[in-house]
């Protein structure tokens, strides 16, 4: 009652928060929440990209929160902060079962897995996991994780275990189906089997090999989840524009910026974009520090089994996304740390109890209330996408994308100089930024600078011809107006050039083409105009006046009537 209690006043501060960057495609746009009558859709149809893509058991919490309560974001909310309640206890009850089989630490089993427990739970860290709607797939997949290996530790010591072991079973198979980073966990539960029961692999095997493999089973889910999103609509895999080689080294860099995140958790960020570190000299550092704990990890598996098991905890679980496999659109991303920092804080914790004894557990409990207030300042953040912009900004002005997102929240609340400001900041990161370069042309023309907007009408035109959707409309609307503007001064070769330029935008522009028809006459072009009149009429017989200027055009030519 204590952690659960801890753990809801921390995260009472989250229940303001609004939706955030992917949670709009995830939740507010996506039709398969709105039907739960429909279970086949629910549960089959997020095969795209994104963070639900390929994720059925995601999708069905976020359609039961939908039939709840629309789309009031408290009711998601709540949702995620009984999803982090059950993972801390369920965390609790793994600690305690798992020191009770540890001599040195079995008299203070429940106290220090109460203050490992309520440390995990509490530490700032996580927002990234709970806060952040959409991340539900994380911190859904961490409580399988836990409940998995909670399971099989219950079944141990259980009189009846086969219900345990069904129950680990079916946590293993709805992790497989939430995310894939799940699976690590037949081989974790296996290690922990060799670690803290049998005693040796083949012990395990032998006693409980029909268990273990049942486990390794719930991989063909997984796979055939993995293969209908084909590398996550392209954003995941050795399929993506990042190197292998690349992204290997970006994550030595990436793991151990978390594990100092672990230590002092500021500043947190909420995207780090797509940072790529190129060269191994750039990350030498940070990959002989990896290398060291790597190898610490293995001697300890040796020589230390539980101590190796928290070292293999961390490493197996960070593998599927922070190893080689490159996933594209997030190189650094702190949500990734929400299972590993578990084995970070339990080793540090039982540490200091060896070091220092029983006394400790009063600091790591002052220690987990801190973190809680922490934790509940950061929650302030997502109140408003403003707030977490302009937050996300200023830790990581290298950020493209976020300077984008912060442009887009201030042209929301309608500062719209200083969403211009955000947005050519941006392009100067990333100058082929197709939609940055579209939400910088509707501001300009929102500020009345149509002349300004062009180019970047253009560029999106050139950089995502197949996927700017209103571009042309917008462009060919801008290059009409500035037409008549033109005109309406009597500066007709500007006019007919802004004409021109909506007609290749939108050939199908008939305004436009009628007033460029009326230009050319004006300038005497008149056999130009003829022709421009006449596509007029072939795309709408009935338009006004366009026949008495066909008339005077062809007067004015001595061409014969038609």
């Amino acid at each position: 009652m204590l952690l659960a209690l801890a753990i809801t006043a921390a995260w009472l501060t989250s229940f303001r928060g609004v939706f955030v960057f992917d949670d709009l495609h995830a939740i507010v746009d996506n039709p398969t929440i709105r039907d739960l009558g429909r279970p086949g859709q629910v549960l089959l149809a997020p095969a795209e990209g994104g963070t639900i893509g390929g994720r059925p058991v995601v999708n069905l919490t976020l359609a039961l929160n939908h039939a709840l309560g629309g789309l009031d974001p408290r009711g998601y909310h709540a949702t995620n902060l009984l999803i982090h309640v059950l993972a801390g206890l369920t965390l609790f009850g793994l600690v305690r079962r798992t020191l009770l089989r540890l001599p040195r630490f079995a008299a203070d089993a429940l106290p220090l897995a109460l203050a490992v427990a309520a440390l995990w739970a509490l530490h700032p860290l996580q927002t990234a996991a709970v806060t952040y709607l959409v991340q539900r797939a994380e911190s859904l997949m961490g409580l399988f994780y836990l409940l998995t290996l909670y399971g099989f530790a219950r079944s141990v010591d259980s009189p009846q275990p086969r219900r345990w072991r069904i129950a680990a079973f079916a946590a293993c198979l709805l992790g497989m189906g939430t995310k894939e980073v799940m699976a690590s966990a037949p081989l974790l539960v296996l290690l922990y089997d060799r670690t803290f029961v049998a005693g040796s692999w083949r012990e395990a095997w032998r006693q409980r090999g029909r268990f273990h493999g049942a486990l390794m089973g719930t991989w063909l889910l997984l796979a055939v989840l993995i293969l209908n999103t084909e590398g996550r609509g392209g954003s995941a895999g050795f399929g993506t524009a990042v190197a292998w080689w690349e992204y290997a080294f970006t994550q030595c860099a990436a793991i151990a910026h978390y594990l100092r995140l672990a230590l002092w958790p500021h500043p947190l960020v909420f995207d780090y974009g797509t940072p790529l570190y190129r060269s191994f000299v750039a990350v030498a550092p940070q990959a002989g520090l990896l290398l060291l704990l790597l190898g610490a990890t293995g001697w300890a598996l040796l020589r230390k089994p539980a101590l190796g098991f928290l070292g293999a905890w961390i490493f197996l679980i960070l593998a599927p996304s922070s190893s080689i496999v490159p996933v594209a659109t997030q190189t650094m991303a702190e949500h990734r740390m929400y299972l590993p920092l578990a084995a970070v804080l339990a080793l540090l914790g039982l540490a200091a109890h060896a070091l220092t004894g029983r006394r400790v557990l009063v600091v790591l409990l002052a220690l987990a209330a801190g973190a809680g207030v922490m934790t509940a300042r950061r929650n302030l953040v997502y109140h408003s996408e403003l707030a977490l912009w302009t937050d996300t900004v200023a830790h990581r002005p290298e950020n493209p994308r976020a300077h984008t997102n912060l442009g887009i929240a201030l042209a929301e609340a309608g500062r719209l100089p200083e969403a211009v400001s955000q947005f050519e900041g941006s392009l100067a990161l990333d100058p082929d930024n197709a939609p940055t370069h579209l939400n910088l042309a509707h501001t300009l023309v929102a500020l009345g600078r149509r002349e300004e907007a062009i180019p970047h009408y253009l560029a999106v035109l050139r950089l995502a011809p197949d996927n700017a959707r209103d571009a042309p409309e917008r462009l060919a609307a801008v290059c009409y107006d500035l037409g008549n503007q033109a005109a309406a001064r009597a500066e007709f070769d500007e006019a007919m050039t802004r004409y021109r330029q909506a007609l290749a935008a939108v050939p199908g522009h008939v305004a436009a083409r009628n007033n460029l028809a009326n230009a050319l006459l004006v300038s005497g072009r008149v056999d130009e105009a003829i022709a421009e009149y006449r596509e007029v009429l072939r795309a709408k017989p009935d338009a006004p006046g366009v026949r008495e200027n066909l008339s005077r055009a062809l007067e004015l030519s001595r061409a014969p009537r038609r």
